[in-house]
């Protein structure tokens, strides 16, 4: 059913690596999109951090290393910049961004936080799709049902995330078509 008003949307899968868990008081280490449809078309970013707090395990997980992205990263407002022209150039005219992530929470809070200190605005507005919940409203079961370690297997051939952002965006990319298929397929068949 479409909206009278509706209009086309450009679905970027977007991931970020942080210090830690939240932006109030951690920095946001890299970004990673990519189109939904077109993976190849990709953006990455590294990123000067805000302030010297940080979770080890954060940081295990991703491989970044403050002291290298406090040298060598962007300052937030350049990668914000940078990342909002990317936004611009791969959406055609006339049609919405849409961020899609996968536990769109966590990263839409980092990215939009970092877009309202530095550019007061964000390019996608104010909604993300969230991978997760797409699949629990089109398999149903429970949220734990929606976790890597379930998905993987049915749509990654067992592959997980690498923690690279852009690396990230592209599997998250490939996993929500997949996914997207897969109810496409449940809804002809019934």
């Amino acid at each position: 059913m479409r909206v009278p008003d509706e209009r086309p949307e450009t679905l970027i899968s977007v991931d970020v690596e942080t210090a830690g868990p939240n932006p109030a008081g951690y920095s946001m280490l890299s970004i990673g999109a990519c189109l939904v449809e077109d993976p190849d078309s990709g953006f990455y970013v590294e990123i000067k951090p805000l302030s010297d707090a940080v979770i080890e395990s954060a940081l295990a997980v991703s491989g970044l290393d403050m002291d290298t992205l406090a040298r060598d990263g962007l300052t937030p407002a350049d990668a914000m910049r940078q990342f909002e022209d990317w936004v611009q150039i791969v959406t055609p005219k006339g049609n919405v961004p849409v961020f899609v992530a996968f536990n769109a929470v966590f990263d839409w809070m980092f990215v939009d936080a970092y877009f309202q200190r530095f550019l007061k605005r964000n390019p996608f507005g104010h909604s993300a799709l969230d991978i997760k919940a797409y699949y629990l409203g089109m398999a149903g079961g429970s949220w734990a049902g929606t976790s890597m370690r379930v998905l993987s297997p049915l749509y990654l051939s067992g592959r997980y995330l690498s923690h690279n952002a852009l690396g990230d965006a592209r599997d998250q990319a490939h996993l929500f078509r997949s996914i997207r298929d897969d109810a496409e397929a449940r809804r002809a068949s019934s």
